[in-house]
């Protein structure tokens, strides 16, 4: 995507800017020449992800719920990456995130209809559950528990997904979905709850490297500068999608092959724990990206064994930072 001049360039807001993906789509958007204004509850977000960007005069930032915005910079772009997006996390308080991903969506939308702004919904290859489709292509309507515990953040992206396209249809706003795969990198909360943080974690701090069920079940690992780069060129793409986008890594491991290739880059001999299955936990779960090869000339450049070098960095960084402001805290405490 070409670089255009900064003076041509209007303000894009990104709702949930301040989390794992959203910081590294803020980081993008100002290496592009935009303005932009970022919007965070902070409730899995955090403000150091943006330290980076906090003096830098094309960027903005305020503490916001997004279902309850108002007083925002007019934005010709709105991304929405608002929502937790583990499931510990997203479990903690369902009914936070259901509203979060439906009233939060509906209020980005009506705003991208007040401003004539352009929106892209950040959905999740979680809209198709357990699926019974091998890869899975943008036209499965997925497998879904809309009852079980996992049901507040599968069914809120998908009547987010309903809300895009009904504004879409009745030419209200110009609205694009993409469904994203597992993701990783750098930024990475080290209490994220999903496989690719608990490994990593669990193998630097030496304790067992836990798997739920067998192992044998699969998913496909993309990194976070691929999945940014779709995220973009997905919001710039002038032709209008036919539906929603795949964007993930088509490259498949069980959960035990990463477990493994985890234990030889730190190079430990942790044990390998297994626990009693998730319910509904997917037993397989890969895109199929050929609309996104053919409509963004996109697909992923990162494979697994080039990402986890940086991520496992990321994380042995972080954990070293989270000690240390421990000692200092008990060392504070017994001044």
């Amino acid at each position: 995507m070409p670089f255009r001049a900064r003076s041509s360039l209007p303000t894009v807001l990104v709702a949930g800017g301040a989390g794992f993906l959203g910081s590294h789509l803020c980081e993008r958007l100002i290496a592009e020449g935009y303005r932009v204004h970022c919007i965070d509850s902070l409730y899995t977000g955090r403000i150091e992800n943006l330290n980076g960007l906090l003096r830098e005069p094309r960027f903005s930032f305020s503490e916001e719920d997004v279902r309850s915005t108002n007083d925002l910079p007019q934005a010709s772009q709105i991304y929405n990456l608002a929502c937790a997006a583990s499931p510990p996390h997203y479990q903690q308080d369902p009914l936070y995130t259901v509203t979060t991903s439906t009233v939060g969506t509906l209020r980005l939308l009506e705003l991208a209809r007040d401003w004539g702004a352009r929106l892209l919904q950040a959905s999740t290859s979680e809209v198709y559950g357990d699926p019974e489709e091998h890869p899975q292509c943008e036209s499965y309507f997925g497998n879904v528990n809309p009852i079980g515990p996992r049901a507040c953040y599968d069914e809120g992206k998908r009547v987010a997904e309903t809300l895009c396209f009904d504004f879409l249809r009745q030419k209200r706003a110009d609205a694009r979905v993409a469904r994203i795969f597992n993701t990783y990198g750098p930024r990475m909360r080290p209490d994220d709850g999903r496989i690719v943080s608990n490994l990593i974690t669990q193998g630097l701090s030496g304790q067992p490297m836990t798997i739920y069920g067998s192992g044998k079940q699969s998913r496909s690992f993309c990194y976070v500068s691929d999945l940014i780069e779709g995220l973009f060129r997905l919001m710039e793409v002038e032709a209008q999608p036919p539906g929603p986008v795949n964007l993930g890594n088509p490259e498949e491991f069980t959960i035990l092959e990463l477990a493994v290739a985890v234990q030889r880059l730190l190079g430990c001999s942790n044990a390998i724990e297994h626990l009693p299955p998730v319910e509904d936990d997917p037993r397989r779960r890969c895109p199929d990206i050929t609309r996104g090869r053919e409509l963004l000339a996109w697909e992923p450049r990162v494979p697994l064994h080039q990402g986890l070098p940086p991520t496992v960095a990321w994380f042995r960084k972080a954990l070293a930072e989270e000690r240390a402001a421990r000692q200092a805290s008990v060392a504070a405490g017994q001044a």
